[in-house]
């Protein structure tokens, strides 16, 4: 392990939250499952990915060969390894909103010389909720057609994955390792500078350029020109203006692949990655299946409670004190009601309904769309017949169910909530409807 800088550390310590709840261990064995079985809708329902094309609509228009290329293509799609690469953003490692990332060009069989693109977007930011991710066809001589509302559905040049395809095609995955260059890593900068050349190479090829430089963009204002004419060399750059007709080399070949960077720092061990990601990154080592965090010890908790340890625990469903029986419960509750002070045990349950030490990992989770997994450690905190109290909890799970609803509505194309609405706006719309229809 190499002694980390702050940001260093602050960077990493993101990326190992980012693999412990963006891809849950159930979403990967459930995708993977329906993969492997030659079904790769089921694989994509499985992993949150909606399909926005039809296959035979595609065969109709542009010919039953381009189709076909398509059917393939969708069929070794990994959804859950697109997931786990797929951009993000800080601070809570979220998918990029608002992006369209090209996983495959297709060219025509009509003589076009524009290729049709195999690409996979994200809503904007305010239609987030869920994680979701879709896949449909970008036609150059059609930009906007099936789009919608998303805000850049072009592919994007800085983020494209139709030169990395081992980062979503199951067929490529192994190519992890040699494509990283972990064997060449300088490890002590997290730019895959070792790889430069080559991936620029495959850039200019991808995009049949003639120059010989590519722009390699390592923040918003910082750009450096890399030039392949003879011996490779970096200049820098300007960060608009004379770059922009130049080829762009993809982020995911400016940077060393973040697992890469977290097993060389001791932040996650291999039993922790994408079966597919451990197996190029650890070659030999043996997955005991999908990814895993280590499980709960058990509900119960230990409270000092008039001057003895009494214990808390879920029976029959719900949270409750296992050290006084019901009838002394229901009077203390009752006393409670009435103004009195609460027994200690019955002050930690209400604590833990409120202000629960686990919060912050629920949060999490239904930050990254993992709505089943909050809905299981709240139950496994509270019991699966809890019925929640006002609180922190109780407020993230409404907020995570109104953003929902906000999606359904950018799912469905309507936008008259839409973008040009704060949050806080939009929400309160939102409700005013739900108000609406359930009064009538």
């Amino acid at each position: 392990m190499h002694p980390l800088t702050a940001d260093e550390n602050f960077r990493l310590l993101l990326w190992s939250r980012v693999r412990e709840f963006a891809v849950p261990p159930s979403m990967i064995e459930s995708a993977t499952a329906r993969r492997v079985a030659g079904d790769w809708a089921g694989a994509c329902a499985a992993a949150r990915v909606d399909v926005d094309l039809n296959l035979r609509a595609v065969g109709r228009t542009h010919g039953q060969e381009l189709a076909a290329q398509v059917r393939a293509d969708l069929r070794h799609l990994a959804p859950d390894l697109l997931r786990w690469h797929f951009p993000r953003i800080g601070p809570d490692g979220l998918l990029r909103p608002g992006l369209t990332v090209s996983l495959a060009p297709y060219r025509p069989p009509t003589g076009s010389c524009d290729a049709i693109h195999l690409v996979a977007r994200t809503p904007p930011a305010w239609a987030g909720a869920g994680q979701r991710i879709s896949l449909a066809l970008w036609e150059p001589s059609r930009p906007k057609a099936g789009a919608g509302a998303h805000p850049h559905p072009h592919p994007d040049r800085r983020f494209r994955l139709d030169l990395h395809r081992h980062l979503w095609d199951a067929r490529r995955a192994g190519e992890l390792g040699e494509r990283s260059g972990v064997g060449f890593w300088p490890q002590d900068s997290d730019l895959a500078v070792h790889r430069w050349a080559a991936e620029a190479e495959l850039v200019l090829r991808a995009d049949e350029c003639a120059e010989r430089t590519v722009v390699v963009r390592l923040s918003s204002r910082r750009r450096l020109v890399l030039n392949l004419q003879s011996e490779p060399r970096v200049t820098e750059a300007p960060p608009r203006g004379c770059t922009g007709a130049r080829p762009v080399l993809p982020d995911a070949a400016t940077w060393v692949p973040p697992d890469v960077e977290l097993l060389h720092a001791g932040l996650i061990d291999a039993d922790r990655l994408h079966p597919l990601v451990a197996a190029a990154l650890v070659p030999g080592h043996r997955s005991g299946g999908v990814p895993g965090s280590p499980g709960s010890s058990g509900n119960s908790r230990l409270v000092e409670c008039r001057g003895a340890t009494h214990r808390i625990d879920v029976v029959d469903g719900v949270l409750a004190p296992l050290d006084h029986d019901p009838d002394e419960t229901r009077r203390e509750e009752l006393l409670v009601a009435l103004g009195g002070p609460a027994l200690p045990c019955l002050q930690a349950i209400d604590e833990a309904h409120r202000r629960p030490e686990d919060l912050v990992d629920i949060r999490a989770r239904l930050d990254h769309g993992d709505t089943a997994g909050a809905l299981a450690a709240v139950e496994d905190l509270l019991g699966p017949d809890v019925l929640l109290r006002g609180g922190a909890l109780r407020d993230e799970l409404e907020k995570a169910l109104r953003r929902k609803v906000l999606h359904g509505l950018y799912r469905t194309g309507l936008t008259g909530l839409g973008s040009h609405l704060s949050i806080q706006d939009r929400r309160s719309r939102v409700r005013a409807r739900l108000r609406h229809a359930t009064s009538r």
